[in-house]
């Protein structure tokens, strides 16, 4: 690395980058802890400290990691078998603890992935099955923000008028897709000065409702830290005391599915962010990084997180180049959600459910499934270098999108990819399915 990192200049600028990016950082936190079921508090501080800890440790000098959508939502299965199942299975045992050692099994997993040096077999993934993947999540964020937003058999719906929130939830997507396309009318000098569209809409559509008076339920940001001297007593409650073999066991299967998860959504990032960056992601210790970064939030009641794209895509196209760009997010969201705690607990949930509606959408991978349906209702050539998918590759993205869906995450991976192999070398050896080509919608939000 060149001695350019030493002038004050590119340090400054790095920590700018990094507060910045931290706004962003925040807000995704909060929405995803909402998803997960523990809480925006417990998004937010995950968000800090998982930044803080990948930024220094992992296998990459630019990134972002945290709470993103595909782990936030295995986290609210952990969530929902503690509170709903626990009980029954294994009465007088904690959900908060379950969790917590959910987390802490996982990141035992990531560690010894990273000691294992699996990273490099990211790559026997194939690339339909990481679409069908990303389209089984987008559904179940979307399933989960309807049902918040109008209630269903076994959740209650946000407090408030649902015509109202409905209209928060749209508007706040809405303002999200128009926002960067009025920046772009802009002259390109001030482009820059433009804060990212999720920050805008979120204080927006916050200070709307606070006008209006919309009588809609805001966030809950008790019960996390208002200062540094809580740290200690809150790490004291959220360690396991209970390590028994069946609350091992219980808890074994979902740390499997976070671990998995994790893997997969942070080596396929890193292949977006090698690109733009021009480097190399060491992948065994970018595992170890997130290991021990998620073994950090679960110590403090946080939620699961892995490298981001969104975020770490942001800190390279602002100029951030050292790891003091991530260092700086994570910090900068620890000292925000203590003193902006009064101004973040007057975000209404629609808003929220807004931002994630809009996460479903960059999340579905809507190409391969567009280029397929206009082979057969377009007369015209397909234009060059568009997407081609072929009749026995969509099956695969549909079984992957519908597995993931309705049943579970990583059997719907490794089903799927044991599929494609199966198919290739032994059903189609001379006329194996070929596999979509890596390409710009791995750039897809976090």
């Amino acid at each position: 690395m060149p001695d350019s990192w030493k002038q004050p200049a590119t340090i400054w600028h790095n920590i700018v980058v990094g507060l910045a990016v931290s706004f962003v950082a925040l807000s995704l936190g909060a929405a995803f802890g909402i998803l997960s079921g523990r809480g925006a508090t417990a998004g937010m501080i995950s968000a800090g400290i998982i930044s803080l800890i990948t930024a220094v440790l992992g296998g990459t000098r630019v990134q972002c990691s945290g709470p993103t959508a595909p782990m936030s939502v295995v986290a609210a299965a952990v969530v929902g078998m503690a509170f709903d199942r626990l009980p029954e299975i294994l009465p007088g045992a904690d959900p908060e603890q379950f969790i917590n050692l959910t987390l802490l099994l996982a990141a035992g997993l990531l560690l010894l992935m990273g000691v294992l040096r699996l990273g490099p077999y990211i790559t026997l993934v194939p690339n339909v099955v990481v679409s069908g993947f990303m389209n089984g999540i987008a559904l179940l964020v979307w399933a989960s923000q309807l049902r918040k937003l109008f209630g269903g058999a076994t959740e209650e719906a946000f407090a408030g008028p649902i015509w109202a929130n409905t209209t928060v939830a749209l508007a706040t997507m809405g303002l999200i897709f128009l926002l960067p396309v009025l920046a772009g009318r802009l002259p390109e000098g001030l482009r820059h000065l433009v804060p990212p569209p999720t920050l805008l809409a979120l204080v927006t559509m916050t200070m709307a409702v606070q006008v209006l008076g919309l009588p809609l339920g805001t966030i809950d940001v008790s019960g996390g830290l208002s200062s540094w001297g809580e740290l200690g007593d809150l790490v004291g409650r959220q360690w396991p005391r209970d390590w028994s073999s069946p609350l091992l066991m219980a808890a074994l299967p979902f740390a499997i599915q976070l671990a998995g998860l994790c893997y997969l959504d942070t080596l396929l990032t890193s292949l977006v962010v090698d690109r733009l960056a021009g480097e190399q992601t060491a992948q065994n210790r970018e595992l170890i990084a997130q290991g021990a970064a998620n073994g950090a939030v679960a110590l403090v009641g946080g939620i699961p997180g892995a490298q981001a794209t969104i975020r770490s895509v942001l800190v390279i196209k602002e100029g951030g180049n050292l790891r003091l760009a991530g260092v700086a997010i994570g910090f900068f969201v620890l000292v925000e959600m203590m003193l902006l705690r009064d101004l973040i607990a007057m975000i209404p949930h629609a808003v929220f459910a807004g931002i994630l509606l809009k996460v479903g959408y960059d999340v579905f991978d809507f190409d391969p499934i567009v280029s397929y349906v206009r082979r057969f209702t377009s007369s015209h050539t397909q234009a060059p270098g568009a997407i081609f998918v072929a009749h026995l590759e969509m099956p695969l993205i549909v079984g992957t999108t519908v597995v993931t869906f309705l049943w579970d995450l990583n059997v719907a991976v490794i089903l799927f990819t044991c599929l494609f192999f199966l198919v290739n070398k032994v059903l189609r050896p001379h006329n194996p399915i070929r596999d979509l080509k890596p390409d710009e919608r791995l750039l897809r939000e976090d």
